[in-house]
């Protein structure tokens, strides 16, 4: 009797704990209205990105959105590169080639650091044929997946380029899993039924492509303009060396977006699970391929006296909301627009708190 007891009432407590939440973290007043001031796809992941001014939002990011990796071939195995490591990347520029379908071509251009050397161009097809790619075995912040190596064509031309080798991944319809210890499956042994374990807000378990953690990463201009006011007069800060998908404009204020939790845009929703914590990246000089040492290019140093806000990642600061669809399985996948209209529609009563295992 005393077990049935205490199972009631712990059935009872929970309930009442998610409608507090919930009374707390949706909002009292009007949703806030945004609008989109830029979009940003980034066809081969750690590469300059490509501005659109339109792009699908599917529930695993934007349609091309880091479908594409390169990996340094190293005496141990493959390297995943990533700009944080490999400043050289963002010596290449990338242009999207759509045709009527929503496929077509990728025309990566690059430009050596020495002035004297001519830049050099690629095109590389979105959506390669399977048939003709070696299958591959991937793992990425712990997140496995199967993908495939592209042709000799392109490896070696990025080889060339970098001046070491390397390798171009394709995903195809592959996906990894998320980590986020918040957001996995509760464990079967909760003595809690399924419906009161915790749970994601989210319709369906998320994947995602080569992104880092979640399907878009969203970031607000107005804290933008709050990091350019940290920098020398005139220097304004480049919001791509954030690397987001989505740049709101209206927040009243700088770092409103930490605490947003949902924002709606046309008939999707964004869930917005967790803060993005940042690196040196941000600090590289996108003129040298090199990591900056100018006042301008101290960045990170300069986010990091007032920023580190996540108790998860308590070195790191933060800039921008890791998001993920937050629609249900009968909204297709939806053009999103510059000047589109966004609501924020929930908040929550405290920043999120980073989870994934051994990213800090």
């Amino acid at each position: 009797m005393s077990q049935l007891y205490l199972a009631v009432a712990g059935i009872t407590f929970a309930l009442l704990f998610q409608l507090y939440r919930y009374a707390r973290s949706s909002s009292p007043h009007p949703p806030k209205s945004l609008k989109i001031s830029q979009i940003y796809v980034y066809p081969i992941k750690s590469l300059r990105t490509t501005p659109v001014t339109s792009a699908l939002a599917t529930r695993h990011g934007f349609q091309h959105d880091r479908v594409f990796m390169l990996r340094k071939i190293t005496p141990e195995g493959h390297q995943n590169m990533t700009v944080g490591h490999f400043p050289e990347m963002t010596r290449f520029l990338t242009l999207m080639k759509l045709d009527e379908s929503g496929n077509g071509s990728i025309e990566v251009t690059f430009k050596p650091g020495d002035q004297s050397s001519h830049t050099r161009t690629l095109e590389i097809p979105l959506s390669p044929d399977i048939q003709k790619l070696e299958p591959i075995d991937i793992n990425m912040h712990g997140s496995p997946t199967k993908a495939f190596q592209m042709q000799d064509l392109y490896n070696k031309w990025f080889s060339e380029c970098f001046g070491y080798q390397v390798e171009l991944a394709y995903l195809g319809d592959n996906k990894r899993g998320i980590l986020f210890q918040d957001m996995l499956a509760p464990s079967p042994n909760t003595w809690l039924p399924s419906s009161m374990a915790k749970k994601s807000a989210l319709p369906e378990k998320p994947a995602i492509t080569f992104a880092d953690c979640a399907p878009y990463l969203v970031v607000s201009a107005t804290s933008l303009n709050d990091v350019s006011a940290r920098l020398p007069d005139g220097v304004e800060m480049d919001v791509s060396k954030f690397r987001p998908n989505i740049v709101l404009e209206g927040a009243d204020g700088p770092w409103e977006e930490d605490y947003w939790r949902r924002i709606k845009i046309g008939p999707m929703e964004l869930v917005m699970m967790h803060n993005c914590v940042r690196c040196r990246s941000i600090n590289i000089d996108y003129k040298t391929g090199t990591f900056g040492t100018g006042d301008s290019d101290e960045v990170l140093k300069k986010l990091q006296k007032d920023r580190r806000v996540d108790g998860g990642a308590k070195w790191s600061p933060v800039f921008g909301r890791y998001s993920f669809w937050g629609s249900s399985k009968r909204v297709p996948a939806q053009m999103l627009r510059v000047k589109d209209d966004v609501h924020v529609v929930e908040v929550n009563d405290e920043r999120t708190t980073w989870s994934w295992p051994d990213i800090s």
